[in-house]
C-alpha cells in the first residue's frame, strides 16, 4: 500500500523552497526568490503555508538597513520531507 504524498510538500515551489533549506539549513527571502524563479507574491503566500505547517520558522529583522527576512528549516520540516521522498521512493522503487 502506498503512503499519501504529503499535500503541504506535493507543491513544486513549497518543495523546492524545502528542498534548498534542507541543502542548506537556512537562506532569506530574496536568496529563495531568486533560486526559485518565484514571484515576490507567491513566495511569500508559500513561505506562510510552510511556516503555519511548522515546516520553516522566519525571522523578520534588518540587514544593512533593509528589510531581512530569515528562513530556516525546522526539525518538524526536515522530518517531513524525509518520510516525503520515502514515500516517493515507494512509488519509483
Amino acid at each position: 500500500m502506498f503512503k499519501k504524498l504529503n499535500p503541504i510538500l506535493h507543491s513544486e515551489l513549497r518543495l523546492a523552497i524545502v528542498s534548498y533549506l534542507v541543502a542548506n539549513g537556512k537562506s532569506d527571502f530574496n536568496e529563495l526568490k531568486e533560486v526559485t524563479n518565484a514571484t515576490s507574491g507567491n513566495m511569500s503566500v508559500q513561505l506562510k503555508k510552510l511556516e503555519k505547517a511548522n515546516y520553516i520558522k522566519i525571522s523578520k529583522g534588518y540587514l544593512n538597513n533593509y528589510q531581512h527576512t530569515a528562513v530556516q528549516i525546522t526539525s518538524e520540516g526536515l522530518k517531513a520531507f524525509e518520510e516525503y521522498v520515502e514515500a516517493i521512493k515507494k512509488y519509483i522503487g
